[in-house]
């Protein structure tokens, strides 16, 4: 066994993910001090945005309380001794799964009426709480605040539904004022169908809490803030938010080319001059973004470079003009320390979430603190 798994070692590629449980940590410093009156929602939905969802639950003890969208991650956290609330973000989908949270204590969001035609129709032995969702504006779950009313009686009539709560999804709260919808418009809607109910308000994501921190509301539900990445308006350094995630590898082959030759797939890319390219462990089935074009920043041995060629599945090449010294093994980052994930997506076409969240099962997985 000990030969076998050494043989494993071998094998294994330079390309690494490092997650920083400490600028977790730190994250949701930022959070509570922001934001010091309100309980936090840490928000772990796909496996904790890339990072990992048992990590998070060491990481997160601090929170209040864990959101997430996933039943069966919800369960896990229960299994591995998480005791403080939970919730899951789009409720339940089916009959069957109401007696299972009732038995883990899972409170969920309802958000339409066929929901609450289940919840009526269940017969449940131990007592479920809800957090029922207002649609201001953003269109895409919740009731109308014209409906709120009607389905907050309908709950209130159920035997075992005990706690209600109150919320709602800002569209836009990476902007101060989004001329389409802006968060005071949502606030005022919200407001407008809540004024005169008891029971917590649950309200502010990561781009409220940062750029709205004056909304009033008993939690708050922090995600990409939490892994480093910013939700918009400024970059998550200016906001005092550390990067969880840094993706490395490592040169694996050096090319000398022409002017004139081409490199990779399609030949997109065409050498001006002479150049020395390296090839990196790392491609779109690791989880680097396909689209990600000509130009796309990189850093060798700690110096800012450029992709060149097209993303394949397994491997990258960058210019190495400006380090001439790089040579076979020498370290890439692709985004983390040194390098933000948001400077990578936004070159890509694309938002940091997706680049945490699209990380395969392929690069190793290394903590630090």
């Amino acid at each position: 066994m000990a030969d076998f798994q050494f043989s494993l070692y071998l094998m294994t590629r330079p390309l690494v993910a490092s997650i920083d449980i400490a600028a977790m940590q730190h994250n949701l410093s930022v959070v509570r001090s922001t934001v010091p009156r309100a309980k936090i929602w840490a928000v772990v939905k796909a496996n904790a945005y890339g990072q990992g969802l048992e990590r998070s639950e060491r990481a997160f003890t601090d929170a209040d309380g864990f959101a997430l969208i996933e039943i069966e991650s919800a369960i896990h956290l229960r299994e591995i001794g998480w005791k403080k609330p939970i919730l899951l973000l789009e409720g339940f989908f089916y009959p069957h799964e109401l007696p299972i949270l009732a038995r883990y204590s899972i409170a969920f969001a309802v958000h339409c009426d066929e929901q609450i035609d289940m919840l009526e129709k269940a017969r449940l032995e131990m007592p479920v709480d809800v957090h029922l969702k207002m649609n201001t504006g953003m269109n895409r779950l919740g009731f109308l605040p014209s409906e709120y009313g009607k389905a907050l009686e309908r709950l209130k009539k159920i035997p075992y539904v005990r706690d209600i709560s109150y919320m709602t999804h800002f569209a836009n709260s990476e902007a101060e004022d989004h001329p389409a919808l802006s968060v005071a418009e949502q606030l005022r809607r919200f407001d407008s169908a809540t004024q005169g109910l008891k029971g917590d308000r649950n309200l502010s994501n990561s781009g409220a809490i940062l750029l709205h921190p004056g909304i009033r509301t008993d939690w708050v539900r922090p995600g990409i803030m939490l892994y480093g990445g910013t939700p918009g308006g400024k970059t998550a350094e200016q906001y005092g938010l550390k990067p969880a995630m840094t993706l490395k590898s490592e040169i694996i082959q050096t090319q000398h080319i022409g002017e004139g030759e081409a490199i990779g797939y399609g030949s997109i890319f065409t050498a001006k001059n002479p150049m020395t390219i390296g090839v990196v462990a790392c491609g779109y089935a690791d989880g680097y973004p396909r689209m990600a074009p000509e130009g796309t920043p990189v850093i060798v041995n700690g110096i800012k470079t450029r992709l060149v060629g097209r993303v394949s599945m397994d491997m990258i090449t960058v210019d190495l003009t400006p380090v001439p010294d790089a040579h076979v093994g020498s370290e890439v980052t692709l985004w983390g320390n040194g390098l933000p994930i948001d400077e990578v997506a936004e070159a890509a076409g694309t938002v940091g979430y997706e680049l945490m969240c699209a990380l395969s099962l392929r690069p190793r997985i290394v903590e630090c603190w």
